[in-house]
């Protein structure tokens, strides 16, 4: 038997993945107003448990991002280092709680996930949040992405996604407090 960290995404799923952040990528741009190129300007890319180190791998999250710090080639200056966002999607966790949850389907779970994920990228750029932040900081600014999450995906006929909007009410309920 495969324990739930040992999950990874099938061939079949990995397809449901590229999908999701195809949409999300589109959506996310849609509503910040980024071209193509000011996404690729984000300087993030998205991966899979098959793509990961160890360090990237967590146990009770869907997804995190880690930030990596790379120098441009020829630049000695502190002004030369560029910020690359790694969006680290955790296989074994979402496939858990989708098997824990009949009612969610993969694809608008992922959706929500990388969507969410996203729209933290693009605040850190915009330098809307800071990366580092105490937990107090974090979690408001959690509360708050789950709220635009939700603004960018409720007006969407996107099937599958209430039981995901009810999966996270009470993030978006916390922000309302």
């Amino acid at each position: 038997m495969t324990t739930s960290e040992n999950l990874k995404f099938s061939p079949g799923q990995i397809k449901v993945v590229s999908r999701a952040v195809a949409a999300a990528e589109d959506l996310v741009s849609d509503y910040y107003k980024l071209s193509a190129t000011q996404m690729r300007q984000l300087n993030y890319d998205i991966k899979t448990a098959a793509d990961l180190g160890a360090h990237e791998t967590v146990i009770e999250h869907f997804a995190q991002i880690v930030r990596y710090s790379a120098r441009k080639p020829d630049s000695l200056l502190s002004t030369g280092v560029e910020d690359f966002y790694k969006i680290c999607l955790q296989d074994h966790s979402i496939l858990s709680e989708v098997r824990r949850h009949p009612e969610i389907e993969l694809y608008p779970f992922l959706l929500y996930i990388i969507c969410h994920e996203l729209i933290h990228v693009v605040r850190f750029r915009r330098f809307q949040q800071r990366f580092s932040v105490p937990d107090e900081q974090r979690r408001a600014e959690e509360i708050r992405v789950h709220g635009i999450t939700h603004e960018i995906l409720a007006p969407r006929q996107i099937a599958g996604m209430q039981p995901v909007f009810e999966f996270y009410e009470n993030w978006r309920k916390a922000g309302a407090l």
